[in-house]
């Protein structure tokens, strides 16, 4: 990463001494601990609603539940860096909550290039008593168990790890293992583990490729049209897939309701299946929303949790952390605090969507999915984007100065 403008020990100081100001103030009005609640980052594998996209029109609607959750829960969408890859990217910055289209353009994946070589390296369960990973799959790719294990998850749950992936299913022709046995491994964690547990649940069942073979029923949600040159049994076979996500998430929700403990779900999509042919440079930013909500279950409500109303239409994965800790009405640390500031006063972030799976450049987004020059940001947000860019740098490239200044706890 590029040395930001004015990079030193005593401007660290500066930040940290700010933010625990900040901190101090959010936490006046915050009744709740992390460590007492039980937390899900739930990223689900290429996720995001196809009839968002341009030129792409399908009769019915695949995903019911979940837009239904989304009109009563925090919700909105989620400005991926990502289009048909990079799902580790999207994970890195939710738990970490730094942006990958601040680095250089040659950082293509932070949990193999960077997490390994840091001396110190913070991530959103440290604020946690217990840490668990769950994939259902292998867990050698973007080196993640070497990643978790550096972040300090206590458990990391892969296919061939000593802890079991159990139940599991697969759905028709699908190779992958379907969400459903995703959600019954996780319904498991949460009801064995105590509260101050994370979960971090990556899903695999909507993986490339998508094959109109793998389900008997792909077919009736053939497109009545789509953008020239993409194939429209691919994209019945993508939207045959999530559909059983929403069948999964709906069975998932009713039971977390049912556990006697607040737990707070983070739904999100990490990006969108590479499947359209739309030009990137004309639909580029479509092509990098997807869905997301944060869903507090029943017991959570009843203790304080609720419903974010502002700055929820369109986010940066960096923001769920902040997001997570308002809706269940938390205290924050100084580095919440930043991030906390970061959501609520600066567009969402992300690399140039005109770009395919680029770090060269970035882009602020604004709520209502426009895209925002830096130059239009106010004098009060540039000065909050240059403290972010100081800590990020400082945090990986730089002295590490924050961790002895106490701003990370």
């Amino acid at each position: 990463m590029e040395k930001p403008a004015g990079y030193s020990k005593a401007r660290m100081e500066k930040i940290a001494q700010e933010y625990q100001e900040v901190a101090k103030e959010i936490n006046k009005d915050r009744k709740n601990s992390l460590s007492s609640q039980t937390i899900m980052f739930n990223l689900s594998e290429s996720f995001s609603n196809p009839k968002r996209v341009p030129g792409v029109k399908i009769k019915g609607n695949p995903i019911p539940y979940i837009l239904s959750l989304k009109k009563t829960t925090t919700s909105g969408l989620m400005m991926s860096s990502g289009y048909g890859g990079g799902t580790a990217n999207m994970e890195y910055m939710t738990l970490t909550g730094l942006a990958t289209a601040n680095f250089s353009s040659t950082m293509s994946t932070p949990y193999t290039q960077l997490v390994a070589r840091l001396i110190h390296e913070w991530s959103f369960n440290q604020d946690f008593r217990y840490a668990v990973a769950s994939h259902p799959y292998e867990g050698i790719f973007y080196s993640r168990i070497s990643a978790y294990r550096k972040f300090g998850f206590n458990r990391f749950y892969y296919l061939g790890s000593k802890y079991k992936i159990i139940d599991q299913k697969k759905i028709g022709y699908n190779p992958y293992l379907s969400d459903e046995t995703a959600y019954d491994n996780a319904l498991h964690q949460l009801r064995n583990d105590e509260n101050g547990t994370f979960i971090n649940l990556v899903t695999m069942q909507n993986h490339l490729p998508y094959n109109s073979s793998y389900y008997n029923r792909s077919s009736s949600w053939l497109p009545t049209s789509v953008s020239a040159g993409t194939d429209k049994s691919t994209v019945a076979a993508y939207t045959a897939g999530i559909n059983y996500t929403d069948k999964a998430v709906k069975q998932f929700i009713k039971q977390i309701n049912k556990i006697q403990k607040p737990i707070t779900v983070v739904f999100y999509g990490d990006h969108l299946p590479g499947i359209y042919n739309n030009s990137m440079a004309k639909d580029g930013t479509k092509l990098h929303e997807t869905d997301y909500f944060i869903y507090s279950n029943t017991y959570a409500r009843e203790h304080g949790a609720r419903t974010l109303t502002s700055n929820t239409k369109v986010v940066s994965p960096n923001d769920f952390m902040a997001m997570v800790a308002e809706q269940t009405n938390s205290k924050v640390t100084p580095y919440l605090a930043l991030m906390t500031k970061i959501y609520e006063d600066l567009p969402a972030v992300s690399i140039n969507t005109g770009q395919n799976n680029s770090t060269a450049s970035l882009q602020f987004t604004n709520g209502k999915g426009q895209v925002v020059k830096y130059s239009q940001l106010t004098k009060k947000q540039k000065r909050l984007w240059q403290d972010y860019k100081l800590v990020q740098y400082d945090l990986t490239a730089g002295k590490q100065y924050l961790y002895q200044l106490h701003m990370m706890k």
